[in-house]
């Protein structure tokens, strides 16, 4: 997708899905800002892009500053030009019962992952409502949609950006806007926020199989800021997940009881004293990759299919599917009664 190179803009590009994300826009020789807290993970990423063949600026930022945010994007526009993409996608979470944490805990992970896609969405809207042009993408989560027992910190944060991009949607349609805003579902993706994360399990945290990797993520969101797409879900778990929450919301309450305790946490006793990037960040260089390896998907027929058909054409299918289901069966009955 060469040409003129686009300003892309992505939060949390330090490690993790938003590293595996620059590597992707490097490839277009787009020119790419890269915002985090920790500056090893930045510099890493920004040698990255640079072999690739894209242009990186490294702008230290907490996301849940609004002031730097939109610092952030001032200083963006003077150096690299008008912003065509931004990408919302920086995260924290904290395992464990609601009753343990803390509400100090509980305040920090709604400003990082609500809180932060708001004042990026609003540094991004500063920047593109004057040309009437560009793209925002939105980084959810199938937890947007059902949420899991020991992350209702995070779950409630993914809920409230899904609501506020429903908003502001309508607003920008409203006003006949030619910006598109899109938002992307992720699945259980192989990070390494698993070992850096505030944890109260007492062993170490793992994502909900089946686990995918980063650069499936990075794929799909690189499909959406260049197509209009509404939402895009990725990956089958994530069609079951937003589809059984609006079919069966009891049923994955019970379900959940066994599936969201055993299947976050790992025989790994938790390392007294490990360090946790709630507040600060965890020095050195993490990468894109977590510790799921060899469980994790690179490849997914129906995480491509997914992402190329949209999330409407994804639950029309599903709606037809299900119609087409009860239509033949019903038609087998009376066949059988005659």
């Amino acid at each position: 997708m060469r040409g003129e190179p686009k300003v892309v803009v992505i939060t949390g590009a330090s490690a993790g899905v938003g590293r595996a994300t620059a590597r992707r826009f490097a490839v277009d020789g787009a020119h790419i800002a890269l915002l985090a807290r920790g500056l090893d993970g930045l510099s890493a990423t920004e040698r990255e892009i640079i072999v690739l063949g894209g242009r990186a600026l490294v702008v230290p930022t907490d996301v849940a500053d609004p002031d730097q945010v939109f610092a952030a994007a001032e200083r963006i526009e003077r150096e690299l030009g008008p912003i065509d993409i931004w990408i919302n996608n920086a995260m924290t979470t904290v395992f464990g019962p609601v009753d343990a944490i803390s509400p100090a805990e509980l305040r920090r992970v709604t400003d990082v992952t609500y809180h932060g896609y708001v004042w990026g969405t609003q540094a991004a809207l500063r920047a593109m409502k004057p040309r009437n042009r560009g793209t925002i993408v939105q980084v959810g989560s199938a937890l947007a949609y059902r949420a899991i027992p020991l992350q209702a910190a995070y779950c409630g944060a993914k809920h409230a950006v899904r609501a506020f991009t429903d908003s502001l949607r309508s607003e920008l349609l409203h006003d006949r806007s030619d910006i598109h805003l899109t938002m992307v579902q992720l699945p259980a993706v192989n990070t390494p926020q698993f070992r850096w994360c505030e944890n109260k399990l007492g062993v170490e945290a793992q994502p909900v199989p089946p686990i995918f990797q980063p650069e499936l993520a990075a794929d799909a969101i690189h499909f959406a800021a260049h197509h209009r797409r509404r939402e895009v879900f990725l990956g089958g778990s994530t069609i079951k997940a937003v589809l059984g929450q609006k079919l069966m919301p009891g049923y994955l309450d019970h379900r959940l009881v066994k599936l969201g305790y055993e299947g976050q946490a790992t025989e790994v006793p938790r390392a007294p004293g490990r360090p946790v990037n709630l507040w600060s960040p965890v020095a050195g260089d993490h990468g894109a990759h977590g510790h799921f390896e060899l469980r994790a998907r690179r490849r997914d027929p129906i995480a491509r299919f997914g992402t190329w058909l949209g999330a409407a054409g994804v639950q029309a299918a599903a709606i037809a599917l299900v119609v087409g289901t009860i239509a033949g069966t019903s038609y087998a009955v009376s066949r059988a009664l005659r």
